[in-house]
């Protein structure tokens, strides 16, 4: 499979989970893919094993979120994927939430997206040529919501709130992103197994499991398949959408 060749994408912590598996899906695509994590060494390690690159970023830093971009940029010769996944959970009843629990989550899950966007979508904007030499511009960008962003779940209040506002983020930066070419979408899974959905107690799962329509858990490899299909030139008429991929827990 050669759909993506040529293009270079970056994805947000891509160590693991959904953004591993992500990575791993653009690379076999034909991407020159960079990934992300806070620990530098683990991501290079990581984008190693399929021939990527990895770097080390907290995207709670939202000056550093846009250096990392810049860098992805002039050590690539341009940027034409985005795919922003790292985020962080914090649950609890709304009541018992501390305020620096807030904070950082908004922070990662919100600001850090937003940094991410932002500089991606300057990235794309500008002219360039790729690496067959055709000249380029524009790009596609997918953003790492969830079910839970539209539908609320008890004890995910703060989670739940930065989710949404990742929706209105994809949405309101596909109408001004559109007329330079940059597509953005957002993705938003159901309960996947990653490291995030394994601090929900068991009971849990398994009732989010028999709630879903296909009476099973999603896996990393299938949300990063729909992800491929939305930065890929299948979807060239497809931006400002929300598509959920939760195995039918959502009606």
């Amino acid at each position: 499979m050669s759909e993506l060749a040529g293009r270079v994408a970056l994805v947000t912590g891509g160590t693991r989970g959904i953004g591993l598996a992500t990575a791993r899906a653009l690379a076999e695509a034909g991407a020159t893919v960079v990934l992300t994590g806070r620990d530098a060494a683990r991501a290079e390690a990581v984008a190693k094993e399929f021939g990527g690159h990895g770097l080390g970023l907290d995207v709670g830093d939202f000056d550093a979120v846009g250096a990392v971009v810049r860098q992805v940029t002039a050590d690539h010769g341009g940027l034409d994927v985005l795919v922003a996944n790292a985020g962080i959970m914090e649950n609890g009843l709304l009541g018992m939430l501390r305020a620096d629990a807030v904070r950082r989550t908004l922070e990662v899950n919100v600001a850090g997206t937003v940094a991410a966007v932002q500089a991606a979508g300057r990235a794309m904007a500008r002219k360039r040529q790729a690496a067959d030499g055709t000249p380029r511009r524009g790009g596609a960008i997918v953003v790492l919501a969830s079910v839970v962003g539209t539908h609320g779940a008890a004890g995910q209040s703060v989670y739940a709130a930065s989710k949404a506002a990742l929706v209105a983020l994809a949405r309101s930066a596909a109408k001004e992103l559109g007329p330079r070419g940059i597509r953005v979408n957002a993705v938003a899974p159901g309960v996947i197994r990653t490291d995030l959905t394994a601090s929900l107690p068991a009971e849990v799962l398994d009732g989010q499991a028999a709630a879903a329509a296909l009476g099973r858990l999603g896996e990393p490899a299938e949300v990063a398949e729909v992800i491929r299909f939305l930065v890929g030139d299948g979807a060239r008429y497809v931006t400002g959408q929300v598509l959920g991929v939760d195995g039918g827990l959502v009606p």
